[in-house]
């Protein structure tokens, strides 16, 4: 006969809370919890409806702005396309119930996606190997830099300087830093690409890389990329590729062909996982073929039809992540790369190079483009003429763009662009999205001229208005009550 467990609710003290089966006799509570953890009075929880529950749920995410709402125009590190299917592959009980302790011949599956995944992205950007462990992009710049600073170290030199360009990333030059180095700045040249007579001047015997993005946060593509190539490494030094553009360069370039020496891959980005909040995310690491001895441990092996993590690697700068990194971001990716194969990845950035070039082109009669076009998949335009003509801010635009419903795009970076708004509509965003998106701009611009407090006042249609920044930063307060 079935058992059937029975809760008797009834309170007399302590002893009132009772559990107890068909063939169990009634145990006291206290006979099976230490007194100290058992309550002395009934739990003050409010008595509330499902309704009431759900709609203070929905009302919130509501409140929220998120990429299933609209877009997010955010330069450099935009949060994009989010398949459900991603999800759903992600909650695969062979995925979302295994444990990192588990032995490997149990985890054969997740080892052959993580496997097939590096083997996918070595292919893609033209490297000899990648690691899946960085847990993000910064995370993915510092494992690169350490594998540098290794190889230097295994053939005795003692190399203290990084080049990094001037529209570089804030992490390139922190993570630089983190790792030990001397940041030396590289200038850009009028057109916003590196200044290559620049370059060659602070290239010695002290450098151990040049850290590049390519396209650079400008949206421009290094088209002198195999000249700057040839000059570091004539200079013995290695260069470096920030991967958080990789979604203009898909199936049309790789960056081993072009030279670098190690790239990162910003997974939550070019490869659709969820990036908001600060997490989560993924950044892996690709390196030619000298620096492949480095690579953080364990590495991925497949002997024959089985998987397995090698240790076995006296080289290597050791672990850069408890376990095998953020399983759940890499199950996404693979899942992206998979559904859309080779074709699909191509498409992927002719669309964001042909949105970004698009949406550029509706908006040049209003704001002023800082170096000259095309761009690739993003563009920095510069909020000068209003600023200049009227008073009004690159941040009083962006709070603006709130009260048409859009999340503002990146502001005052790259710090070479004064006033800079800097926007990448992503190759997700269809061609309707975008105008709508481009006639807020627009409006912006024309209320800048004819009213500009409305501007300077925004927003005005949130929860909470226009805050005073300086207090805020010197006074944070992240409560509040809607």
């Amino acid at each position: 006969m079935k058992e059937k467990l029975i809760f008797d609710l009834s309170r007399k003290g302590r002893k009132g809370y009772s559990l107890s089966t068909n063939d169990i006799p009634e145990l006291p509570l206290e006979s099976i919890l230490p007194s100290k953890f058992l309550r002395k009075a009934p739990a003050e929880l409010p008595e509330v409806s499902e309704n009431e529950v759900v709609r203070h749920f929905v009302r919130l995410s509501n409140l929220n702005y998120h990429v299933d709402k609209n877009m997010y125009p955010l330069g450099s590190c935009t949060m994009k396309y989010n398949p459900k299917i991603n999800d759903y592959t992600c909650d695969l009980p062979g995925f979302s119930s295994l444990h990192p302790l588990q032995p490997a011949e149990t985890t054969q599956g997740a080892l052959q996606l993580m496997y097939e995944l590096a083997e996918m992205l070595r292919e893609i950007a033209g490297m000899a190997a990648v690691s899946l462990q960085p847990a993000a992009g910064a995370h993915g710049e510092l494992t690169g830099i350490l594998l540098i600073k290794k190889y230097h170290e295994a053939r005795g030199s003692k190399r203290h300087k990084l080049l990094v360009v001037d529209s570089a990333h804030g992490t390139n030059p922190a993570s630089a830093a983190l790792a030990g180095y001397e940041i030396i700045s590289v200038k850009g040249n009028a057109e916003g690409r590196t200044d290559l007579d620049d370059l060659r001047s602070k290239l010695d015997g002290d450098v151990a890389a040049l850290m590049l993005t390519n396209p650079n946060t400008i949206g421009l593509f290094e088209k002198e990329i195999q000249t700057i190539s040839t000059m570091v490494h004539n200079n013995g030094s290695l260069l470096y590729m920030d991967g958080a553009n990789m979604n203009a360069l898909l199936g049309i370039t790789r960056p081993g062909d072009m030279g670098f020496d190690v790239v990162h891959y910003n997974l939550h980005k070019t490869f659709a996982a969820p990036h908001g909040g600060g997490g989560p995310g993924s950044g892996p690491v690709g390196v030619s073929e000298q620096l492949v001895p480095y690579l953080p441990v364990p590495v991925i092996e497949k002997d024959g039809d089985t998987y397995k993590l090698s240790y076995n690697r006296p080289e290597s700068i050791g672990r850069m992540m408890n376990f095998y990194g953020n399983f759940a971001v890499l199950v996404r990716a693979y899942t992206y790369i998979r559904m859309l194969g080779p074709d699909g990845l191509r498409r992927v950035s002719e669309n964001a190079i042909i949105n970004a070039n698009y949406l550029l082109s509706l908006l040049l009669e209003s704001y002023d483009l800082p170096y000259p076009k095309p761009v690739m998949h993003e563009f920095c335009l510069s909020g000068d003429r209003q600023k200049k003509a009227h008073g009004v801010r690159t941040l009083d635009i962006a709070k603006r763009l709130l009260d048409y419903g859009f999340h503002a795009p990146t502001i005052y970076f790259p710090l070479i662009v004064s006033e800079a708004l800097m926007i990448e509509p992503t190759e997700t965003e269809s061609k309707e999205t975008l105008d709508i998106f481009a006639e807020a701009l627009l409006s912006i611009a024309r209320e800048a001229e004819a009213e500009p407090d409305t501007v300077r006042s925004a927003p005005m249609t949130t929860p909470v208005k226009r805050l005073d920044e300086a207090a805020a930063s010197r006074q944070l307060n992240i409560c509040c009550s809607i």
